[in-house]
């Protein structure tokens, strides 16, 4: 459940969690041009119409994040890609919550934003088909198992009460983790193959 509800958290974890993601797209806007706009577009669409498909998973649900693959393509206009899916499904179905809003654009996108900064470059310098398949799982795979972390934190720092419910959502994302991981490595190689300068993220 990377969609937080309205009403769970406590206030000081929403205005911190406003501020990281309104400076996140802050600096997103400021280096967005109209190249990486449709980039960005199908990202967030495909983004929006993963988070749709909810598997059960004990107590809880997952569904794809792309947070890493996002943060491989679009850089920091991942946090604009994860707002936008985040508001359309908040509005027309109810998932997760208005006043949540910057917490869950945090804990998905900022993963998958420092994936791409570490692991990007060699990303897009390997060689080696294995090797960029390898660091791309790892940056799919890492961003899921860091949001589940960050979701986790947000509940046990609101109350310590929700640490139950924080440890079993965060074992339900280890099967997710996995599932991003062969879909990253997978889009990537397959990207690197046909478009190679999709790899490289117009917003920075």
């Amino acid at each position: 459940m990377a969609h937080i509800p309205d009403g769970i958290l406590a206030a000081p974890v929403l205005i911190g969690g406003a501020a990281i993601a309104a400076a996140g797209i802050g600096l997103a806007l400021r280096r967005l041009d109209d190249r990486a706009i449709l980039r960005t577009a199908l990202l967030s669409a495909a983004f929006f119409a993963g988070s749709l498909i909810s598997v059960p998973m004990g107590p809880s649900s997952v569904h794809l994040l792309l947070s890493g693959l996002m943060g491989i393509m679009l850089g920091s206009g991942a946090f604009v890609a994860v707002l936008v899916g985040l508001v359309l499904q908040a509005v027309l179905f109810g998932f997760g919550g208005l006043t949540t809003l910057g917490v869950n654009t945090v804990n998905i996108a900022l993963p998958g934003v420092i994936a791409g900064m570490v692991l990007g470059p060699a990303i897009r310098r390997a060689v080696r088909p294995g090797r960029r398949a390898a660091l791309a799982a790892l940056a799919g795979g890492g961003s899921v198992l860091a949001t589940g972390g960050m979701v986790a934190l947000c509940l046990w720092l609101s109350s310590s009460d929700y640490m139950p419910v924080a440890r079993v959502m965060l074992a339900t994302y280890l099967p997710l983790a996995l599932a991003e991981a062969a879909i990253t490595a997978t889009v990537i190689g397959f990207l690197a193959r046909v478009e190679p300068e999709a790899l490289a993220p117009e917003v920075r």
